[in-house]
């Protein structure tokens, strides 16, 4: 019998599994993750370095969905409105994974390079060096709360007694189909005004 054209197991296949178990349950093990493979868990090691490797396996593939090409767009903050809302839609896919990434170090050389020219681009429009990485991080926070509250109900107060709340009653009824999206690009231009008036920005 031939050898088969296509590896039983590679990170590709690892990736594709944990992304899934992910998805359905928020997090994952190695042995859980190698019974869904068919395969002993020590051939799931071979593959990556641990848990940790299978995190930024999970890393890269989500982030794989973000258009690093909006970070070329001209101006600065064109660019930086591109990439949020494109980061925003990669990780609203897989909202489930997003508290088990935000909590592990970024370490998947394709994301790091993703920050990297996301640096380039604040450094080059003239943001003093410590401003560029709160900078980043405070959009990242506003990017991943938003792709979480996509996945949220689209009401998240159930009043069992308005007269109790009445005021509170009258602004949710108030809200507008899509509140989600209108709440992040309310967020998306308060921190961009912010950010517009950083000392060394443009």
């Amino acid at each position: 019998m031939g050898r088969p054209r296509r590896p039983l197991l590679d990170r590709e296949r690892i990736a594709t599994t944990a992304l899934e178990v992910v998805d359905e349950q928020g997090e994952f093990s190695v042995p859980q993750i190698a019974k869904r493979l068919g395969v002993q868990t020590a051939s799931v090691y071979h593959h990556v370095d641990g848990r940790d490797g299978i995190v930024e396996l999970l890393r890269e593939r989500v982030a794989a969905g973000i258009d690093g090409g909006t970070l070329d767009l001209e101006p600065w903050d064109a660019a930086l409105v591109a990439w949020a809302r494109s980061y925003r839609a990669a990780f609203a896919a897989h909202p489930r994974a997003i508290p088990l990434l935000m909590t592990s170090p970024v370490r998947a050389p394709k994301v790091l390079a993703q920050y990297e020219k996301a640096v380039g681009r604040l450094l080059d429009a003239g943001f003093a060096l410590p401003d560029v990485m709160p900078v980043i991080i405070a959009l990242e926070n506003l990017v991943l709360g938003s792709a979480l509250d996509l996945a949220a109900p689209e009401s998240m107060w159930e009043l069992a007694d308005e007269t109790a709340t009445p005021r509170l009653a009258r602004a949710l009824g108030a809200v507008p189909e899509g509140r989600a999206n209108q709440a992040f690009e309310l967020a998306l231009a308060g921190y961009l005004a912010h950010v517009r008036t950083l000392p060394d920005a443009p």
